[in-house]
């Protein structure tokens, strides 16, 4: 740590920013750490990637090359050193969509409406070249991060996983698996934010987009709207699925499939990834959290075209109770 805190100093140094001000601002479910910088009305955000982690820096300089052509609202990256892990961006402020959510509920789909519409747009536009694209059945394996984790965690044994995956692949390839568009991944309100000051779809800043690649029209949406981090209201949801069908021409009954299907991966990945985040990576704070997930993989397992997948769901994964959570608690690493 010592060595990494010099590394920063020199990239600052050069940089032009070593006598400025440091903050820590954030960190997240990465090694990823965001400090603000102050140097007289200056500010600015240090982002720390160390290598070797499944983020690359270059890639978010890219995307965020690629959203900014696109008239949205990525940080503008001023100074970059990729091979050292060290960005210099734009500071877009602390107006992220969670904290001014629950600051005022009320504000919800007025703030999503815009949110929404940045997807159709971003969907609308050709992808850079060169993205990961997912075949079925790697999106499916992907899930099975909740059979390897959260099942594992819970009852101290990897299920089998041949059904599991036979069956979501079954319902990926027939009801989301059509022509790909640019999905950002993480696209929710802990990484959104209001920029009132600007004008259109750059009212919507955008962060921790260096995942982008190639998806299902969905995806996003679905990331939107059943967020693991905060209840959206079923009002807004139902409104703002309207708005992308309207918007994109999608079919609304093959839609609705789709986004189940697309909620149901999503969240089996997320109850596997909040698992191993405790037994893994010494980070017990996202067990709170996986409650929601689980209530939002059963909303979307009532699905008429997820009825085989939920048979096995049910077999295989145990619903989370407290003494449950508990229990995975007990397993969680030291924190690094």
């Amino acid at each position: 740590m010592a060595d990494r805190a010099a590394e920063a100093a020199l990239f600052l140094a050069r940089a032009g920013w070593a006598t400025a001000a440091r903050q820590h601002l954030a960190g997240d479910a990465s090694d990823r750490r965001y400090e603000r910088l102050r140097a007289g009305a200056a500010t600015a955000v240090l982002m720390d990637n160390p290598p070797g982690g499944a983020d690359d820096p270059a890639a978010f300089v890219a995307m965020a090359r690629h959203l900014r052509h696109l008239g949205l609202s990525a940080p503008e990256v001023r100074v970059a050193d990729t091979e050292a892990g060290f960005l210099l961006l734009e500071d877009l402020g602390d107006d992220l969509y969670a904290r001014l959510l629950q600051a005022d509920p009320l504000r919800e789909a007025a703030l999503y409406a815009p949110a929404v519409d940045v997807l159709c747009h971003l969907q609308s536009a050709p992808a850079p070249d060169g993205l990961p694209n997912l075949s079925a059945a790697e999106w499916a394996q992907a899930a099975g991060f909740a059979l390897e984790w959260y099942a594992f965690a819970a009852t101290g044994r990897k299920p089998a996983a041949d059904a599991f995956l036979t069956t979501l692949e079954a319902a990926i390839r027939a009801h989301a698996d059509g022509p790909r568009v640019l999905i950002l991944r993480d696209y929710h309100a802990e990484n959104l934010l209001w920029l009132p000051g600007r004008g259109g779809l750059a009212q919507v800043g955008l962060l921790d987009f260096q995942l982008g690649q190639m998806g299902q029209p969905g995806y996003d949406l679905v990331s939107l709207l059943q967020d693991a981090r905060r209840d959206v209201a079923p009002a807004t949801e139902a409104a703002m699925i309207a708005r992308f069908v309207a918007a994109t021409g999608a079919v609304a009954e093959a839609f609705a499939a789709q986004y189940a299907v697309l909620g149901a991966q999503r969240a089996l990945r997320i109850l596997g990834i909040f698992a191993r985040l405790c037994l893994v990576a010494g980070k017990p704070g996202y067990l709170p959290l996986i409650p929601r997930v689980w209530a939002q993989l059963q909303r979307n397992l009532s699905h008429p075209a997820l009825a085989d997948l939920r048979l096995v769901c049910d077999d295989v994964l145990p619903e989370p109770t407290p003494d449950l959570l508990s229990r995975i608690a007990s397993q969680c690493s030291p924190s690094r």
